[in-house]
């Protein structure tokens, strides 16, 4: 089996195909179906998902919220600089990414704008513009951003001055957003509303929630040559005891495991390799053969899925048209054909169609779903 390397995941994209708003309303979008056994390809609606899915299905979606993690703070020299939050660490402990700090040092005072009673204290610097900061308070991340904060849109949405924080507060973040903690939202899930979740419901698909927190680096490319060598982000995860028995039961009564998007798809694959592996976490002193595939658990994942990965959670998925050389879209040509790298061919003839045929792209674009 010829390796891959990261150019064979690079493609041309106009860059009116970009999408840089959501649609007029949420859940209009196209859907482009992917069938793996034939090979086909066709489009119809998002709202057309229920003709794909049937009684017995789970899809899972991650419940990450999106925090308004963009802000600006201000030097004693009245100097600005723009941040982004990536995580808390510990209480009135974050790790941030400041542009413009090349000057600043260690132990200087950084004042928020549109919060101007909180300060953020350099502590360390973590090199590439990170920095662990303290807080002047014992107040939530949540708390302070939604105050000081707008929302992180991604850095291919560029809106010349047409920005609506309020709108995109909104709009980028999925009706079912419950855990605050992402810096990105997990795209795939915004094209669902809430009647087509009752609609699902009401035909007999089961809706589990899981988190993974997402983080900046979802939008790194690939730089290293040989996928081999490419250092993984890490983005913290929980699968709940309640959701590991829902997927075990479904899988036994032989329904279908269907992935909203590749954060979903990393919970998953990453609990059921680590319990294939006999390492998962809590569960594996008091398993007894056979064990389940999902046990709960929760941590750092950095697993990196590429061609030819084999998928063992993991039978559908809903998906984004990803970013070239990106993570994002080696995990879905994995999926199109696992355990070998036939994926990559079809995954190319896909998003050549999707270009010819004027789908929309990334975060805010349409969305794919792979049978």
């Amino acid at each position: 089996m010829e390796a891959l390397c990261t150019n064979d995941f690079d493609y041309a994209l106009p860059p009116d195909l970009i999408a840089q708003f959501p649609p007029p309303q949420r859940g209009q979008s196209r859907m482009m179906v992917l069938d793996r056994p034939r090979g086909g390809l066709s489009g119809c609606s998002f709202a057309d998902l229920p003709r794909f899915l049937r009684r017995g299905d789970v899809l899972v979606v991650n419940d990450t919220r999106v925090l308004a993690a963009r802000f600006f703070c201000r030097r004693a020299s009245r100097g600005r600089i723009e941040g982004l939050f990536l995580h808390q660490s510990q209480p009135r402990q974050w790790q941030v990414l400041l542009k413009g700090a090349g000057r600043c040092r260690i132990g200087e005072v950084l004042v928020l704008e549109n919060a101007e009673d909180i300060s953020l204290t350099l502590q360390r610097n973590l090199g590439q513009g990170h920095w662990q900061v303290a807080t002047s308070t014992s107040e939530a991340a949540g708390g302070i951003l939604a105050r000081a904060g707008t929302v992180p849109l991604p850095p291919y949405i560029r809106r010349d001055g047409r920005c609506d924080d309020q709108q995109d507060r909104l709009r980028y973040q999925t009706v079912y957003a419950r855990r605050d903690g992402a810096v990105a939202a997990p795209t795939a899930g915004l094209h669902f509303t809430q009647e087509l979740l009752a609609e699902l419901a009401g035909m007999g698909v089961d809706v589990v929630r899981v988190t993974l927190h997402v983080g900046v680096g979802t939008f790194a490319p690939v730089k290293a040559d040989r996928l081999a060598d490419h250092q993984m982000h890490s983005e913290w995860y929980e699968l709940s005891a309640p959701a590991a028995e829902r997927l075990n039961a479904a899988r036994a009564a032989g329904g279908r495991i269907v992935a909203v998007g590749t954060t979903s798809v990393r919970v998953l694959e990453t609990i059921a390799s680590a319990n294939a592996a006999g390492g998962a976490g809590e569960s594996s002193a008091r398993q007894a053969a056979p064990c389940p595939l999902f046990v709960s658990g929760s941590g750092w994942t950095d697993i990196f899925i590429y061609p030819p990965a084999v998928f063992r959670a993991v039978d559908a998925l809903i998906t984004n048209f990803h970013l070239p050389r990106s993570t994002l879209l080696m995990l879905v040509a994995a999926f199109c054909s696992p355990g070998s790298t036939d994926g990559v061919g079809m995954i190319r003839q896909a998003y050549q169609q999707a270009v010819r045929e004027k789908y929309r792209f990334f975060s805010y674009g349409d969305a794919m779903l792979i049978l």
